[in-house]
């Protein structure tokens, strides 16, 4: 009996194979759409965490408590060496470096800026950030000179400096608060896609921070980042109670850019309302599609019905008219969604340069595939096309066998 009602489905959506290669195109295209829009919101979100982990933060950092809101250069990491040789055991730590960050003034002869003065250890940095990627001019911390500093584009714009002059950086020490300066000489200048690196940031060497700021040995911040990004997003595991003790705190991306992610959150929102709309509209289509189908061959089940047909049949044939159209219709979205998808895969989208929460596209938007995309969105809309189909079904069980017969005349 399934077999029949089958092979009746496929031989009725096909008697008018025009009408019904328009609705399945039309129904495909709106899984196309879906499968390449959920897509292009992976690729997103990815490269936005790239940037974001991959220019400066890292996957997480390690602070002592208290450090991120006050600023206080007098708030260093406690117990560093213990914290520093349990990362190095640590089996799902990839890398880290340690910094130094303080509040500073840099003066050159023509102006003066307020920036944030980041002392790095050049060695491990470069794993952790894209300094040295991004350097335009001169080089990035060469050689064993202690007075190097490098900083951006738009800050030497501002200073109107060039590689090789001198500046003065001014900053208050840890404990007495008194000031401190110092003679640095521009050994390279880096060119950021966001401005607020490029404006308000400069790098020295890890030592001569600390000499500065009369902090001994002690760093602000660890940056870390793991085997896999994947860890970064896992609130329950073990590393962050490890490594927030003694009166420090472990946080990861996630918390040191809440926007950035209720940004991505909000995203995964809009791909779900836009996928009821697009089934919204769907639905609108089959049910136009089986009611045309319907009315043609009135005499038809006119026919049926006086023939002792029952009323749940006719539903039957309806609804298997409508997973018929709708499996036609998957085959031909997913083959359009997956050659849109992998189009732009392979070119990309240029949003380089726009920037979002804080973090600047640095690269270009590449959609990426995933099985759940062939298999999720068919499946629903599968059982959308069923449910559409409830509506003609009914009104075809409903039929009475005088009216349809009299009607198709």
């Amino acid at each position: 009996m399934w077999l029949i009602l089958i092979k009746l489905a496929w031989r009725n959506i096909f008697r008018n194979k025009r009408r019904t290669l328009i609705a399945a195109t039309a129904i495909g295209i709106g899984l196309a759409a879906l499968i390449f829009v959920d897509a292009l919101m992976i690729g997103m979100s990815e490269n936005m965490v790239r940037t974001a982990t991959g220019s400066f933060l890292g996957d997480a950092q390690i602070h002592r408590a208290g450090f991120r809101d006050a600023q206080e250069v007098a708030l260093t990491i406690q117990a560093l060496d213990d914290v520093t040789e349990g990362l190095a055991t640590e089996a799902i730590v990839e890398h880290f470096t340690q910094r130094v960050l303080a509040p500073s003034m840099i003066t050159s002869p023509a102006n003066v800026s307020a920036i944030a003065l980041v002392g790095v250890n050049p060695q491990t940095e470069q794993f952790l950030s894209q300094i040295d990627d991004v350097i335009t001019e001169g080089v990035y911390f060469e050689g064993d000179s202690s007075r190097d500093i490098v900083i951006g584009a738009k800050l030497a714009e501002i200073l109107e400096i060039g590689l090789g002059d001198r500046v003065v950086v001014t900053v208050a020490q840890a404990e007495s608060g008194d000031l401190s300066q110092e003679m640095f000489r521009i050994s390279g200048i880096y060119h950021f896609a966001g401005e607020e690196m490029n404006s308000g940031m400069a790098f020295v060497r890890i030592e001569k921070a600390r000499e500065m700021l009369a902090i001994g040995n002690a760093a602000h911040e660890i940056a870390i980042k793991f085997t896999s990004l994947a860890y970064s997003q896992d609130s329950t595991l073990p590393f962050w109670k490890t490594f927030s003790q003694h009166g420090n705190e472990a946080l990861s991306w996630i918390e040191l850019m809440s926007q950035l992610n209720a940004i991505l959150e909000m995203t995964k929102v809009s791909k779900y309302i836009m996928g009821v709309i697009l089934f919204g509209v769907v639905v609108f289509g089959i049910i136009n599609t089986l009611f045309m189908s319907l009315y043609e061959r009135m005499f038809e089940f006119g026919v049926l019905r006086a023939v002792g047909t029952r009323p749940f049949g006719m539903a039957r044939v309806i609804l298997f008219e409508a997973g018929a159209l709708a499996i036609v219709s998957i085959g031909l979205g997913a083959i359009l969604g997956f050659v849109l998808t992998a189009i732009f895969a392979h070119v990309g989208i240029d949003y380089t340069g726009i920037e979002m929460t804080g973090v600047t596209i640095q690269e270009f938007i590449r959609p990426v595939m995933t099985v759940e995309q062939f298999v999720i969105y068919p499946v629903w809309l599968f059982i959308f096309t069923i449910i559409a189909g409830l509506y003609p079904a009914r009104y075809a069980a409903k039929m009475v066998p005088v009216d349809a017969m009299r009607r198709s005349f």
